[in-house]
């Protein structure tokens, strides 16, 4: 009887054996999963992160273009060296609308593992791609109210626009009975807006988004008000938006303004006073805060404003 009693006692030691080996495989399977799940997560990371700083740079570069791509290059390369290195970048200027209007920027870095070298994972390759576009704006936010007609010697004289060429912009009277260069931007006040709203628009710009179309006049003339001047008075050495109109119908809060394009003014110096006054200053070109279009491009006249956009 002692031989059966003994076998049994074998078989069960050998089945625990086999379950401790069993056990040991299954929680160093389950490590390694753990393992390579938490370098997954690291990898993503550093892609995510890879990525929003080749945006910035394809952003920061874009602001040159068109008119400089080797300074849109240099730009976008500057921005990577100081913010994550451009070794295994690469800057590339070309043409999404009109030519040298986009710049692309590619990056290749390793992404290593801590723990999936348990599986023999030592590094990956974590690839980001970034495009933006430098275009004519379909809308833009902080436009002043001041406009000013196309027709300006600077703006579609012969060569122009000219940029950096001193000149001088007119207000006052612009044709139309309560027409005073003045625009109406709000809408819902129906040209009613207090001259404290006026400088305030002068000073900081239109705090929405304005398309090109139609604009009514603020009927009467602001420029001997002390907020006014005091606002065109900050603005020396500064920029100013200006909307830029083609036609002007109707009069007074009936006057309407149809604005075909916008354009930046360097103020040098300003004499407003009672209906008229003066500008002094150069058009000059701009990076602006708005929309551009994506599929399309605006084709209002090229007056030097752009805005900028990631389209990858």
């Amino acid at each position: 009887m002692a031989a059966p009693m003994l076998d049994l006692r074998l078989r069960a030691r050998d089945e625990r054996g086999q379950t401790v080996v069993l056990a040991a495989v299954g929680m160093l399977v389950f490590i390694a999963m753990i393992a390579f799940v938490v370098d997954v997560g690291s990898w993503l990371q550093q892609q995510r992160s890879s990525q929003s700083t080749v945006d910035a740079a394809a952003l920061a570069g874009a602001a040159s273009l068109p008119a400089d791509p080797s300074e849109a290059t240099a730009d976008a390369k500057d921005y990577a060296d100081k913010n994550f290195g451009s070794a295994g970048a690469t800057f590339s200027v070309g043409t999404k609308f009109v030519p040298d209007d986009m710049i692309t920027v590619t990056q290749v870095t390793d992404g290593s593992g801590l723990f999936a070298k348990v599986i023999g994972v030592d590094k990956v390759q974590i690839h980001t791609r970034a495009a933006a576009i430098a275009e004519l704006p379909s809308s833009l936010i902080g436009v002043a109210p001041i406009t000013v007609k196309i027709t300006h010697p600077q703006l579609s004289g012969p060569g122009c626009p000219c940029f950096g060429v001193p000149t001088t912009i007119g207000l006052g009277d612009q044709g139309a009975p309560g027409a005073f260069s003045l625009l109406d931007l709000d809408t819902a006040a129906n040209g009613t807006d207090g001259a404290s709203t006026v400088a305030r628009w002068i000073a900081t710009g239109f705090d929405k988004e304005l398309p090109l179309g139609g604009y009514f006049s603020r009927p009467g003339a602001a420029f001997n008000n002390s907020q006014i001047q005091g606002a065109l008075q900050d603005k020396i050495g500064g920029e100013l938006l200006f909307p830029i109109y083609d036609t002007l119908t109707g009069q007074g809060a009936n006057a309407q303004y149809h604005i075909i394009a916008w354009a930046a003014f360097h103020i040098t110096g300003t004499d407003a006073h009672g209906t008229t006054g003066t500008l002094t200053g150069w058009f000059t070109r701009i990076v602006w805060t708005g929309i551009v279009s994506t599929s399309t491009p605006p084709t209002q006249p090229d007056l030097g404003v752009r805005a900028v956009a990631l389209v990858q």
